[in-house]
């Protein structure tokens, strides 16, 4: 089978198609969006999904650690509206680097993680608040694209072009200065906890999603015992091409990082032997 032949190779027919969004970006945008209006249309939702600080002597409303980050103020459709072009903006980028299962593993992550953190410090400092939003996620997201592309030229608030990473430290500055203050209803210390998540994801954590992901997806990392060398035939060839096809799709699936050693391997051999044939 060729390369161009491949199913995720071949060019989409023409006309006007409609589908279901394939991207985790998208997929949590719309959720995102769907969330917040049955929060609008059914005044309990909010109160139902929303994170107290002192959750944890509920046990069994652990959930909330997840749903809190779809929620956003019904009465501030700008808290939503910023969010959700966060996510849009920098999430793709993000998605297409690692793959779409470590993405989603990294954003629902980064929504507990924060979740943990704001609960921990509001309840330490005697406060019966209440947090809901994705701002500690879409922070995250932020500080892992700018170190990842620090010198793309981003617009703040539409107006102003700037190297994400100016962008990224003006957005941290400002939480800090929040959380130092604790003015205002916004929860400054799930925004930091964001950014330290995003910073400890592109440093060292993409890898442990990307296996994460393949654990989930079923696929095994364990490396195979070396097979003897010997002469190349078809039986070996049409081999090779079985494990370039399933190695391409986990690229187009999860990102080029997620692959093993073991499978880096086995692209350079394959490329080897394609030069070896134009000779």
């Amino acid at each position: 089978m060729g390369l161009y032949d491949r199913e995720y190779s071949r060019e989409p027919e023409q006309g006007f198609h409609v589908s279901a969004p394939t991207t985790a970006t998208m997929q949590l945008l719309i959720v995102t969006i769907g969330v917040y209006l049955g929060q609008i249309l059914f005044q309990g939702l909010t109160e139902w999904i929303a994170l107290p600080a002192d959750w944890w002597r509920r046990p069994w409303e652990a959930y909330r650690l997840v749903t809190y980050g779809f929620a956003h103020s019904p009465s501030d459709i700008k808290h939503v509206i910023f969010n959700m072009l966060g996510l849009w903006f920098f999430g793709g980028f993000i998605e297409q680097r690692y793959g779409r299962r470590s993405f989603l593993i990294f954003y629902l992550a980064s929504i507990v993680f924060a979740g943990l953190v704001w609960s921990g410090i509001d309840t330490a400092a005697g406060a019966r608040s209440w947090c809901l939003g994705a701002s500690g996620a879409i922070t995250a997201i932020l500080v892992v694209f700018a170190l990842l592309y620090p010198h793309m030229q981003v617009m703040m608030m539409f107006l102003f072009p700037m190297p994400a990473w100016v962008l990224a430290v003006i957005v941290v500055a400002s939480d800090m200065i929040g959380a130092l203050n604790r003015t205002g209803n916004t929860a400054f210390t799930a925004h930091l906890a964001g950014a330290l998540f995003g910073l400890y994801y592109q440093r060292m954590g993409s890898h442990q999603a990307a296996r994460l992901a393949d654990r989930l997806s079923g696929v095994s990392l364990k490396r195979r015992p070396k097979l003897r060398v010997h002469e190349p035939d078809e039986d070996e060839a049409d081999e090779l091409s079985a494990r370039v096809d399933a190695i391409l799709e986990k690229i187009q699936r999860e990102g080029q990082d997620s692959l093993t050693w073991n499978e880096r391997r086995i692209l350079q051999k394959a490329s080897r032997k394609a030069q070896e044939k134009r000779r």
